[in-house]
């Protein structure tokens, strides 16, 4: 059996998706329904179109000039064992891992708990962009995020460390920040 990824579109080339110039993968699928979201077209797990795991890495073979691959959507996580094969694919390519998600980290370390392909997928994003959009914190300030409760998540120091890591040169203020979890 073929493993098939539902997506709304594959984008090259944009730079606000996370650092550098980078193709994004939009999956279709999302229970978060935030208000005011960006691509409500994602939300239904109806819509959008089924592609073999392999046709996609077609793609990601023939890009050129990308510094790596951003997962949203949607939400990945609705589908972390088919973005886990891509994000390791992508990876043995060069490109480096980010992605956006409506869950909270902490939300997704829980979940974990009884999906461990959550957690192979997490072990494979070196950004995450947690939370939710809430339209009443949007902010255009707010570099590679569209409201500012979400967070820029360094993921591999994070489960490392076992505590919630920010890639700081994101965020204005030269203040550290830190949130200390328990996994």
């Amino acid at each position: 059996m073929k493993i098939r990824l539902a997506v709304n579109f594959l984008q090259e080339d944009s730079i606000v998706d996370g650092e550098g110039i980078r193709s994004v993968i939009w999956t279709q699928g999302c229970a978060h329904k935030c208000p005011g979201c960006h691509n409500p077209g994602t939300h239904s797990f109806e819509d959008g179109y089924l592609l073999d795991i392999d046709e996609v890495q077609s793609m990601i073979d023939d890009l050129e000039g990308q510094d790596g691959i951003t997962f949203s959507g949607g939400d990945p996580f609705y589908q972390p064992e088919e973005c886990t094969v891509l994000a390791k694919y992508a990876r043995k390519k060069g490109l480096n891992i980010w992605c956006y998600t409506g869950f909270t980290y902490e939300s997704l370390i829980k979940l974990s708990v009884n999906n461990s392909s959550i957690m192979d997928f997490l072990k494979e994003i070196d950004v995450l962009i947690d939370g939710p959009f809430l339209l009443e914190k949007r902010s255009l300030d707010a570099i590679f995020r569209g409201s500012t409760n979400q967070r820029i998540i360094d993921v591999k120091k994070s489960l490392n460390n076992k505590e919630i890591v920010l890639v700081e040169k994101y965020y204005k203020s030269n203040k550290k920040v830190k949130e200390h979890i328990y996994i």
